[in-house]
């Protein structure tokens, strides 16, 4: 049983691994089930068995190049500011879109409404971490699902930009001025609480809620609506 296990694992690992120098090589259009199949060394029912179709062998090539884009990263360990991660984390985000243009736009470029695969979802995981630290540092003057959004929205339109322009007219500075901009609309120079508002004493104290337990889950779902409220205007 283990013996099938660690076979049916390593077929696995070869099927993504050839369906992910295609993708390098020539596109998402080089990755048909023939042509994996002869690049792995297997059987084309093979690939159908381990992900279901197309579309699950795709996804698993995703979240295996962007897992190791993640790992890359391990040795890097939080910063006491927050804004500043957030700025490095954008930066590494277009060098890894760059580096790996077919990667990246299998990711980021066909957006399934509604759907996201497990790449994008642990992508999205990563973001939502660097938010909730600047939030806490009370120093995000929108929500931090708007702070999110607008993160990675102009993170991603800034990459695919990049990637479409020829390298040698590439303008450099184009990722410079988007991340300023995105971290001047959804952070503050210093913590909001020496003049909150209304709004960044929502959102300073929606990140840090969990922290508590003077309250009940109901009422904790309940003040965090609130304070979703407040924080939207």
């Amino acid at each position: 049983m283990n013996i099938s296990r660690s076979a049916a694992a390593g077929t696995r690992d070869r099927i993504v691994a050839g369906a992910a120098r295609l993708l390098a090589e020539g596109g998402r259009a080089a990755v048909s089930t023939r042509a994996v199949s002869a690049a792995a060394g297997v059987q084309v029912p093979a690939i159908y068995r381990l992900f279901g179709d197309k579309k699950g062998l795709l996804d698993a090539v995703a979240a295996d190049g962007f897992q190791t884009y993640l790992n890359s990263r391990t040795e890097r360990r939080p910063s006491a500011d927050p804004v500043a991660d957030l700025r490095t984390g954008w930066d590494l985000h277009i060098g890894f879109g760059l580096a790996s243009p077919a990667l990246y736009s299998l990711l980021y470029g066909e957006p399934r409404p509604g759907m996201s695969s497990p790449a994008a979802v642990a992508a999205a995981g990563v973001l939502h971490r660097h938010i909730r630290r600047i939030a806490e540092a009370g120093r995000l003057r929108v929500s931090e699902e708007r702070a999110a959004r607008l993160v990675h929205a102009a993170g991603c339109g800034t990459t695919l930009t990049l990637i479409s322009m020829p390298e040698d007219r590439r303008d450099p500075a184009l990722s410079d001025l988007a991340r300023e901009a995105v971290l001047a609309a959804i952070t503050t120079d210093a913590p909001v609480s020496a003049a909150p508002g209304p709004a960044g004493a929502a959102v300073a104290l929606r990140a840090v809620l969990p922290q508590t337990s003077a309250l009940t889950t109901h009422e904790q779902v309940l003040l965090r609506e609130w304070l979703d409220r407040i924080a939207g205007h």
